[in-house]
């Protein structure tokens, strides 16, 4: 398994095709695997929070999720096939679960949208039974992780965001699933609260300009993007 490092952070250096093989190689297996998805914001987040970097560093898989991982890559001259999206990943995931199929449990988002994003998951994807939806607004999660060992989903989706789902997942690396996803804000875009971007802002790489205008309070921190590439171009580790 090939890993690289930008700015100190790990990413493993899959297709998506690759990527979406090891994942549900994982399936077939009694463990629990950690998948995380950092992108420059992400890394300069680690960066300022060693136990983030941690959480990441352990992960059992760290995926490119961002333009700029690759094209820092380049920059360093390290070989990567190119960035995989949480997001785009989440959907071929599902669409592979779907196949065989599984089931899948949702942590994150305000209240009532896990469930929300479960109907719409198993409306699109018909092998796809959803066991679990549970809102992120929890301050004790031993009553969530209880009924997660309980449920016992192949996949557990995790959208608390960046940093808390990482270092929720890591904390946790024992419940009993095959897969923990660390995603984000793509339970959002499952339950169709949140657009995804036109197709040429994403072939751009442009996806964080969208959000921007879509959430202007992201700016201080979209700041990390400037950050990051001033970090990358004058050698800062």
């Amino acid at each position: 398994m090939k890993v690289i490092e930008i700015l100190g952070i790990p990413f493993h250096t899959f297709t998506v095709e690759e990527t979406l093989d090891t994942l549900e190689s994982y399936l077939d297996t009694d463990k629990n695997h950690i998948v995380v998805t950092p992108n420059p914001e992400g890394v300069m987040q680690a960066r300022r929070n060693p136990d983030l970097a941690h959480a990441i560093k352990s992960a059992d898989l760290s995926l490119a999720d961002g333009t700029g991982i690759v094209l820092a890559a380049k920059f360093k001259r390290l070989k990567i096939p190119g960035r995989v999206r949480g997001v785009d990943i989440t959907f071929a995931l599902l669409e592979r679960l779907s196949r065989r199929g599984g089931t899948v449990c949702i942590l994150g988002g305000k209240p009532g949208v896990a469930e929300s994003a479960g109907i719409n998951i198993e409306d699109s994807y018909p092998g796809v039974e959803v066991v679990g939806c549970m809102h992120g607004y929890f301050t004790d999660d031993a009553e969530i992780i209880a009924e997660i060992n309980a449920i016992k989903p192949d996949l557990l989706l995790v959208g608390l965001g960046m940093p808390r789902q990482e270092l929720w997942a890591t904390k946790n690396i024992d419940m009993n699933t095959r897969i923990t996803m660390c995603v984000g804000g793509t339970i959002d875009i499952l339950a169709g609260m949140v657009q995804l971007a036109p197709p040429l802002l994403r072939k751009l790489g442009l996806e964080w300009l969208h959000r921007l205008i879509k959430q202007p309070s992201r700016f201080k921190r979209q700041l990390d993007i400037p950050r990051f590439i001033f970090a990358v171009l004058f050698g800062r580790k």
